[in-house]
Order: structure tokens, then C-alpha cells, then sequence
């Protein structure tokens, strides 16, 4: 529930700065008269993002098991692709943000509404297509039928609005910078788990070998049905007896991964502030305007 939690507050959280800082921009610069396709460009971005994980369930179960797992697995190994991906992508864009998204909204504007519907969907649209592969792994991996993947991510996402709320109201201030690096870190983490799953479904499918092949098995000192079992798997992906594959694949990602996540980047200290200005125009920091 924790890593749902976690790619739902990440990843709402990057759609709510985009939304409050488009939003922002338009009040300030007197443009209210686009907000009505901005929201549109929102709405369509998020309705694609739950047919999206509709389709993914409701498609799935149609399928053999060899098939699901064949699915499952192959999907998990996108999802774990595009969650590397925008981790990377948004320590490295953070503090530039807001400058980016005022030059797509200025050359949207000149363009016209549809342009403007384009903008807003296809800045928000690729955070929920995101949320949900990675949700469906998730509740796929898990295979215990709870709905804990899907309220945990839920929950994420309404933290999120709540803080995106706040930037717009100028009501806080947090340093971007910190907050993605600590949470990709945890992310890179959970994909780690995600991986190595994905892997162990597409053994599971006959397309990969060594399911047999266990690297170790520590069941009795932690079953999967115990509380600290159950807490490990959900939020970490743990199994007490992987294969062999999948202990390699999950050192062969994360080592790697991991440290060229953690390398500078040449944030600076007390950079990455960001102050989305409200309604009555108050001024963004300057750390906002690098």
C-alpha cells in the first residue's frame, strides 16, 4: 500500500504543480477566458488515465493464466521503464518547471483552444497513464484480491491535490528538489521489487527458465502470511523464496540505478524552491525563476 501511496503522491504531485502553474499563469496574465479548455484538456487526461486501468483489469481477465502472467509480466517491466524514466527526467527539470510549461501555454494561447486543450492533456495525461500501469502491477503482484494497491494510490493522489491546492494558494513552500530526490530514491527501490516480479511472472508464463531454481528460500523465518511478510511485499515486492533471475535482476537494476540517481546534479543548496504565485500575483522566488 506504502509504494502505491508513494507513485500515487509523486505523480499527482507533478500533475498538480503543472495544473496550479498553468492555472496561475493565465489568472496573472489575465487569460481567464482560456481556463474553460484548460480544464477540458484535464478532464480528457484523466478519463483516459481510468479507462486506461479499466481496460488493463477488466481485459486481463479474459485471458489464460500463462497469458496473464505473460501480460503481467511484460507490463511490469514498461511500467518499472517509464517510472525510471520520469524520476530521472523530474530531478533533472525540477527547478525549470515553471519556465517550461509558460513558454508551451504562450505558444498554445497564439494557437487557439485546441492547442490549449492539447497543453494541458498532454501534461497531465502522462502522469495517469503512469499511475495506472504501475497501480495494475502492482495489484497484479500483490494477487491477493485486496483493494489495498488501489486505495493506497488513492490516497497519494488526494494528498497531492491537497498540496497543489496549497502552491496555488501560496500557502506553501517546499523544496523540489529534496522532495524528488528522496522519493525517486524510494521509488527506484520499489521498481527494483516491481522488476524482478515482472520477471518471475514471465518464468511463471514459460518464457523465461529457472523457476525452479530457487536462490534461497527464507519462508520459515518470514512466511508471506505474516504481518512483516505482507508489509514486505507490499511495499518492497518481497518474496522470501525468488528465483535465482530474480535476485540478479534486482541487483543488476538497482546498484546501478540507484547510485547514478543519487549522483550530483548540480542542485546547489537551497535551490529547487518553488512558490507558485496566487491569484493576486504575488511574486515566485527567485530559486522559481532559474
Amino acid at each position: 500500500m506504502f509504494s502505491n501511496y508513494l507513485i500515487g503522491l509523486r505523480e499527482g504531485l507533478e500533475a498538480s504543480l503543472v495544473v496550479c502553474i498553468l492555472i496561475a499563469y493565465l489568472v496573472k496574465t489575465g487569460r481567464t477566458d482560456a481556463l474553460k479548455p484548460i480544464w477540458i484538456g484535464i478532464g480528457v487526461a484523466v478519463a483516459l488515465a481510468l479507462g486506461f486501468g479499466c481496460a488493463l483489469e477488466f481485459g486481463s481477465q479474459e485471458l489464460t493464466f500463462k497469458a496473464q502472467e505473460a501480460l503481467g509480466g511484460s507490463l511490469s517491466i514498461i511500467a518499472v521503464c517509464l517510472v525510471t524514466w520520469m524520476v530521472f527526467w523530474m530531478r533533472r527539470t525540477a527547478r525549470h518547471l515553471k519556465s517550461e510549461l509558460h513558454g508551451k501555454l504562450d505558444a498554445a494561447l497564439q494557437m487557439g483552444t485546441g492547442a490549449l486543450v492539447a497543453t494541458a492533456f498532454l501534461a497531465v495525461g502522462r502522469e495517469g497513464l503512469e499511475t495506472s500501469l504501475f497501480v495494475w502491477t502492482s495489484v497484479h503482484a500483490a494477487s491477493d484480491g485486496t483493494p489495498r494497491p488501489v486505495i493506497g494510490a488513492g490516497l497519494g493522489i488526494a494528498t497531492a491535490v491537497a498540496l497543489g491546492w496549497l502552491f496555488y494558494r501560496g500557502a506553501l513552500k517546499i523544496n523540489l528538489a529534496k522532495f524528488f530526490t528522496w522519493t525517486g530514491g524510494m521509488l527506484v527501490v520499489v521498481a527494483a521489487g516491481v522488476l524482478a516480479y515482472g520477471f518471475h511472472d514471465l518464468q511463471e508464463a514459460g518464457w523465461l527458465p529457472g523457476l525452479t531454481n530457487r536462490a534461497f528460500d527464507i519462508s520459515g523465518a518470514i512466511p508471506p502470511d505474516s504481518w512483516y511478510g505482507t508489509l514486505l511485499k507490499g511495499v518492497f515486492n518481497f518474496q522470501p523464496d525468488p528465483t535465482v533471475l530474480q535476485v540478479t535482476v534486482w541487483l543488476l537494476y538497482l546498484i546501478p540505478t540507484l547510485a547514478l540517481f543519487l549522483a550530483p546534479v548540480g542542485f546547489a543548496s537551497g535551490k529547487g524552491k518553488v512558490k507558485v504565485p496566487d491569484e493576486q500575483g504575488s511574486q515566485p522566488s527567485k530559486a522559481s525563476q532559474s
